[in-house]
């Protein structure tokens, strides 16, 4: 189970794929997490990121979890809700870690994401080329549901489809329960409060880290980033080339 409460059926961790059978009801959880806001474009928010994290509760990764607290705990982090933008940024409670600390608790979100049979997606926008909220959702809310379309096939195959978000931006709660509401039979959609959920923050990374690459990819690294990261090598073969083969294409 991927998260804390109303878990699903569990099989075991070896599945041969994403989408199985196992004979009761098939439930789908969709994570969702966002990047950057719908204000003016400005060097330190240039894009708007919506990440949405899928996981068939028929694939037990309970084990995965309690493995990657009991490694927090070895670091003294009990009960760490991992919030990756402000580990790189240095904010927050990671204030006063210096950078080896902060890389070590990122390396073990991204292990957990590594060892997990999970798939994902990220939806986004350039806000330079947007002229307010109403285009930004409007873009943001075709992008999702020609997504939902190429594969609604996939999203039958499970009895429930639950959506998971922590209500962060009141756009985004309308454009989830417009989109799903419209376009799937039955969907469930849930305030989730990122603590409880292993899988909320994964889709936080996974969000975070689509922002690293889209900056990287248009010369808009900061300086916090830089120095985080270091060696843009290791980052793209140690980091986005693995989250990539995750992506739900």
């Amino acid at each position: 189970m991927g998260w804390l409460r109303d878990p699903g059926p569990s099989f075991g961790e070896e599945v041969p794929r994403f989408f199985i059978w196992s004979g009761f009801l098939k439930e789908l959880s969709v994570f969702i997490d966002e990047s950057g806001d719908f204000g003016d474009y400005s060097f330190h928010s240039p894009f708007y990121i919506i990440t949405m994290v899928f996981h068939n509760q028929d694939v037990d990764i309970q084990e995965k979890i309690t493995h990657l607290d009991t490694e927090l705990s070895y670091l003294g982090l009990n009960s760490l809700c991992i919030h990756t933008g402000p580990i790189i940024r240095k904010e927050e409670i990671y204030k006063n870690m210096d950078v080896i600390e902060r890389r070590r608790i990122f390396n073990k979100m991204m292990a957990f994401i590594r060892s997990i049979n999970i798939q994902y997606k990220c939806f986004y926008i350039e806000k330079k080329h947007i002229t307010d909220s109403v285009e930004a959702t409007g873009k943001l809310s075709k992008q999702i549901s020609q997504f939902i379309k190429d594969h609604y096939n996939d999203f039958l195959e499970f009895d429930d489809v639950k959506v998971y978000y922590d209500n962060g931006q009141v756009e985004v709660s309308k454009l989830l329960s417009s989109v799903f509401n419209a376009l799937l039979p039955n969907p469930i959609l849930k305030r989730v409060m990122p603590a409880d959920y292993k899988l909320f923050q994964a889709a936080d990374f996974i969000c975070t880290m689509k922002l690293v690459s889209l900056k990287l990819e248009n010369n808009l690294f900061s300086k916090s980033e830089m120095n985080f990261f270091g060696n843009m090598r290791d980052l793209k073969q140690n980091y986005l080339k693995p989250l990539k083969k995750k992506e739900w294409k």
